[in-house]
This record gives structure tokens, sequence and C-alpha cells, in this order.
């Protein structure tokens, strides 16, 4: 089945980017079914990190207790780098919404953010320093993850009695600030959404596979206020395995992009070190793995770039579009529009933190859409944006992808840059 939920009216979120020229084969069809166990085996993993079916015992020498420590193999998600999933809700006043802020969901874990706080507003403006070039060529993720931290902000200003009404691009598309918050007192409101800020993660691991109903997809929606999107469900057997092959074609596509490669690999964060000191990016914390798969992804060597592109497809292919009950598609009539991917931003974030509210995963999945702004810049046939329309209801355009499902184990959090870090 495959459904579109229209916007109410009513009152009230891995890699970084440059480019080549895409050298991957167009789509190639539905998936044939597999009946291996999605769940990343030991060997998809040391596959991944480049070293086949090499014997990885060195457990006593002093190479391993290096890695040990060097990678935090014994403390993940651990560190200052983590601090603010546990603070958000201490500070006071227009701060603490900003801390609730600076947790929303966000492209390759770059931050895009920076905020300016006065006594009755915030400013919500773009860093033109964290962008993933190529593989966002036209900043379509990056307002989407600016939306998305809007949406936090004003859950986080709800929460400690200041009513936010938002005005979107003041300064025109072109201006320095993305949305001008302005406050005024009101009681205290908190709500699930709110409560789920500091639990909702990206979930990259394996879903339990079971199927959601119309009903439950319905509930994860509430567009009001936010003019100009819908979700379009993707459920049907069929449908749902075109979709899947589509995102495993784009992930491919994107790999073999060297310049998207390069710009994708230039976000990912390896040490311990690292991780506490840059406060950003992709880890292997939050790659979706099992316990046990994760430690022993930190005790091997650092990974290369194309051991990293390998791993993703990899997992794209065998767990994340095997394991997705349901695929949303925030769609709009014009998916370039600023204040339409700043609303899709809003859209995602609201639907996940419902979702986290109410027990299930979700993950982003914007491959085919990143590939579809590549054709568009780079001169190159539209092979990614024919496929993905044909899915679509006519008329709409994909701003955003994601997968939904029940969660197999907990996801793991992100690293996040501290809140002084983040003003201006």
């Amino acid at each position: 089945m495959s459904t579109t939920v229209e916007p109410t009216r009513h009152p009230l979120h891995p890699r970084h980017p440059l480019t080549r020229s895409a050298a991957a084969t167009g789509p190639s069809g539905p998936a044939a079914p597999v009946t291996r166990d999605p769940r990343p085996s030991r060997r998809h993993v040391l596959r991944a990190f480049g070293l086949g079916g090499a014997t990885v015992v060195v457990a006593g020498t002093g190479a391993l207790s290096c890695r040990v420590f060097d990678s935090g193999a014994l403390s993940p998600g651990g560190g200052h780098a983590y601090d603010p999933w546990q603070q958000w809700r201490e500070p006071l006043g227009l701060m603490g919404a900003v801390a609730c802020a600076i947790l929303a969901a966000n492209p390759h874990n770059t931050q895009p953010w920076t905020f300016h706080v006065t006594d009755t507003a915030v400013d919500v403006l773009a860093d033109p320093t964290r962008t993933i070039g190529t593989v966002d060529p036209l900043l379509r993720e990056q307002h989407i993850g600016l939306g998305c931290a809007l949406e936090n902000l004003s859950l986080g200003c709800l929460a400690r009695g200041l009513r936010p009404t938002i005005t979107l691009l003041p300064d025109g598309v072109e201006g320095g600030r993305v949305a001008h918050v302005a406050l005024v007192p009101t009681f205290p409101a908190t709500s699930g959404l709110y409560d789920a800020i500091g639990r909702r993660h990206t979930d990259r691991g394996p879903y339990a596979g079971q199927p959601l109903t119309a009903t439950e997809l319905a509930a994860l929606v509430n567009s009001t206020g936010l003019d100009g999107v819908s979700v379009h469900w993707v459920t049907e057997p069929s449908q749902k395995a075109s979709l899947g092959q589509l995102l495993v074609d784009a992930a491919t596509a994107l790999t073999h992009d060297e310049q998207q490669s390069r710009d994708s690999f230039a976000w990912f964060t390896g040490t311990h070190d690292d991780v506490q000191r840059k406060r950003d990016g992709l880890t292997l914390d939050a790659q979706g793995l099992s316990p046990l798969m994760l430690s022993l992804g930190k005790l091997l060597p650092p990974y290369s770039r194309a051991a990293g592109d390998t791993f993703w497809v990899d997992q794209t292919l065998t767990v994340q579009t095997r394991t997705a009950s349901a695929y949303g598609v925030i769609t709009a009539a014009h998916a370039g529009d600023r204040f339409t991917q700043l609303a899709a931003g809003r859209l995602l974030q609201r639907i996940h933190l419902t979702a986290t509210d109410r027990g299930l995963a979700l993950q982003p999945m914007n491959q085919i859409t990143e590939r579809i702004d590549r054709e568009r810049t780079t001169g190159a046939s539209s092979t990614f944006g024919q496929h993905f329309a044909a899915l679509l209801p006519i008329g709409s355009q994909p701003v955003l992808t994601f997968r939904v499902g029940h969660p197999t184990q907990d996801a793991r959090p992100s690293p996040r840059r501290a809140l002084a870090d983040v003003l201006r």
C-alpha cells in the first residue's frame, strides 16, 4: 500500500561533499529477496574494514592497548562530546531552548547552525563553514537540518514558558538569518515530543521488520502550521523493493563519484580524541552495530575511505533496506524552495520525535536526493530523478526520505558541540 498524508491546516533530522563525473550505472530495478540474517555479521564488518578473512588476534599486545585507548572501545558514547545529551534540560530561559536546538537531526552531523540570543528573541543562522559540499551542492540538506533545529528550539521555548513566533528568512533567501524567533512569556508547556528530545537518535541498525499499519504511520505525522509539505508512505512490498533498490543504487553511485566520496569521508571522525575535540561528524558508535561488532570494529586499524564506502553500501543493501517496515518521503510541489526545505526539516523532526516517543526507530536516507542534486549541478541526465518520480504521486517532488520500524537495539548518540560554541 502507498498512501499520502496531506498537511493539516489547524493552528498548533553517513558524509561530506565536492565532485567527479558520476561513473555509476543507473538504478537496476527491484532487489531480489534474500533469506540471510540482516544483522551485520563479523564477516561483513571485517570485509568492510578491508581485512577479508584475516585473523585479528592481537590481544595482550601494545598495539591492541593503543587501539583500545585511541578508539574509546570501552566507553562508546562517553566523554564531554556527549554531555549535551545529558544536560539539555538544565539551562533556563533561551539558553535552555538553544540547548534543545543543538540536539536536532542534521546532515552528517555537521551541525550547520549558530544562534544569536537577546532578551526577547533568537536568530537562527546557517554556518557557511559547515556544509557537506558536493553531497549537498544546493544546500537542500543544510536547510532541512536548520528546520529540524528550529522545531527543537520551538519545543524548548514552550517548555520554558516562552511562546515563539517564527519568521522564516527575514532577510530574504540570500540573507544571513534563516529564522527570527520572537518570544513572549506564557505558561510552560511540555509534551511527549519535548521529552523525547534527549532520546532521539538516528538508528542505522537493523529493525525488527514487522509492518506498521496505516493508522500507526498516520499518527506519526502532524504538519500543523507547515504549509506545502506532505508525507508519502511507501509500504506495498513491490514499491518498497523498488525504493530500496534505488537507495542502494544511489549509495553506490555516490561512492563511485570520487569527489562526493572524499567529501563524505571528510566528516568521519575516527579516534576518541578526535571525537572529543571536534564534537561533530559521523562516528563508528552511531553506525548501528551490535556491541560486539562495535568493539571489534574499534579494535581494528583505522579504515580507509574505500573501506568506509564499502561498509555504507553493504549496510544499505543487507541491513537498512532489508529491515525497513516502511519508507516515508516528505514531498512538496517545489522541493528546491527554501521555505519548503525549512518546513520539511521541522516536519521530519516532529516525526522523529513522535516515533521516539512511541518506541519506534527512524533513519533519514537521503542518497537519492543527493544524487538528484548532483545530477542537476553537473548537467548529467536525470536518472535518479526520473526513477524516484515514478514512485511518487504525480506533481510531487521528493524533499527527503527516511525509513521507520521497530528497533532491535538502542541507538547511540552522535557528539554535539557545546552550547557556548554555537552562540554568536
